[in-house]
């Protein structure tokens, strides 16, 4: 792949034909019902879905208004001139425009700027202005952000001297004076040559996990749908386990049912059976599940409108009744999440969660989860709220406010132990309390008395 050649397109020639827009109809998040349309999104299988549950789709429109318009707002908070972006998911949430979204997580060929009056600079992969051309809040596409060593070898200092001589042009025209900008993530040798400009550098990585950390009303519509697309997927996995297959052919399934809803894709591959589930954070593999196991998983999905789901659930393998043991790691789990769910109410800072968060038993502690609860929106964001035992080494500041979204989860199993039971629950924060987005149901069998 390669993605030397340098492109600018203006605004004036890279919108879709207004004509097309006009005699078009539109999906109800009013995107273009286009059956050849470039811009990916829901499946009319999600869509149906989604109605017959009730759900309303985000208005795509003024999603993507209100993102631009929480970054500005974090940028003038900070009198930043701007910031650039290499992070595809903080790129995802300023313009709402895709591009092989795993691969540029580890091959930097995608940048944005974004300036404190709100002007949204994209740089693509090479050839590729096409795939933001529905995209009005874009004003300009670029290319030649890539300075990997992968792509540019022994010119990279070539490269990267032109995209730091071009930033600094940018934020001279778009800022004035102000010279200073942030930056989220950037591979060494670009971010060297922008500071020898006598730019100065600032976290950007604060200002985007700050702007995302609060959901509009469409944003967190997006999100029950993607929790209800995943659900569905979820419900397919469960009906499909049988003794004797194996991990991978029941998590197979998660993948494909969120892709026939225009899911993206999903970020790790946890999902254990049996002697598996303890310790936690086994991944998937070709393990033959058996009668009478537990089975457990974490989603880490990446749905339709790449809002994250973030579920887990652990569930008994065929027809026999649960052991007493199994029950009672369920029950822990299930009265831990349960418990510091209906604590959170907004004005709580974090320390305070963690004091008033469900203490694990003695002997589930040494390994507890790295987190009781944290962010979620388009993946794992801030805030991490800690247990106590990690609260010194790890614990930081901040407060629960409407808007913010979290994952409140537990994984208990003792060292040594035979099994292990992971359970999650994704919940919103509103301006009383909480609100829960996950209907999964839990397992009546192993919540029996």
């Amino acid at each position: 792949m390669s993605n030397i050649t340098t492109f600018s397109v203006t605004s004036s020639n890279r919108k879709i034909d207004p004509s097309r827009r006009r005699g078009g109809t539109f999906k109800a998040d009013g995107s273009l019902n286009d059956n050849d349309r470039v811009e990916i999104g829901p499946t009319d299988l999600a869509f149906n879905e989604w109605a017959e549950l009730g759900l309303t789709p985000p208005n795509l429109t003024r999603m993507r208004e209100y993102r631009l318009q929480r970054i500005v707002k974090e940028l003038q908070k900070r009198d930043l001139g701007g910031i650039l972006l290499f992070d595809p998911l903080n790129i995802r949430y300023a313009t709402d425009s895709t591009n092989m979204q795993v691969w540029v997580t580890h091959n930097h060929s995608r940048a944005c700027f974004v300036s404190a009056s709100g002007h949204l600079i994209l740089w693509d992969f090479h050839n590729c202005e096409h795939l933001s051309a529905h995209r009005p809040l874009i004003k300009e596409v670029r290319g030649g952000a890539s300075f990997f060593y992968f792509e540019t070898g022994d010119r990279t200092d070539e490269h990267d001297s032109r995209f730091a001589s071009e930033i600094q042009s940018i934020l001279q025209e778009h800022a004035g004076d102000n010279k200073r900008l942030a930056i989220d993530k950037m591979e060494i040798a670009g971010f060297n040559k922008i500071k020898q400009l006598g730019i100065d550098v600032f976290d950007g990585q604060e200002v985007m996990e700050f702007a995302r950390s609060i959901k509009n009303e469409d944003e967190i519509n997006a999100m029950r749908c993607s929790i209800a697309s995943t659900e569905v997927a979820m419900k397919c996995m469960q009906e499909a386990i049988v003794p004797g297959i194996t991990e991978n052919d029941i998590w197979s399934i998660l993948h494909a049912e969120n892709i026939r809803r225009g899911g993206e894709w999903i970020e790790c591959r946890i999902l254990s059976s049996g002697p598996r589930t303890n310790p936690w954070f086994q991944e998937s593999g070709p393990r033959i599940v058996k009668e009478g196991e537990l089975l457990a998983f974490d989603t880490d999905l990446i749905g339709p409108y790449g809002m994250c789901a973030d579920l887990s659930r652990t569930w008994m393998i065929g027809e026999s009744l649960p052991s007493a043991e199994q029950k009672h790691l369920y029950q822990v789990a299930y009265e831990h999440i349960q418990h510091n769910m209906n604590i959170l109410k907004p004005g709580m800072t974090f320390e305070e969660v963690t004091k008033s968060g469900l203490l694990l038993p003695e002997e589930y502690r040494a390994q507890r989860y790295g987190v009781m609860m944290h962010g979620v929106g388009l993946c794992d964001e801030y805030p991490s709220i800690r247990y106590p035992e990690d609260l010194e080494c790890h614990g930081y500041s901040g407060v629960l406010e409407p808007g913010m979204a979290l994952c409140v989860e537990a994984y208990v199993g003792r060292v040594g132990g035979k099994s292990g039971v992971k359970l999650e629950d994704q919940i919103i924060i509103t301006d009383t309390g909480f609100e829960n987005l996950t209907n999964y149901p839990f397992e009546a069998a192993l919540l029996a008395n």
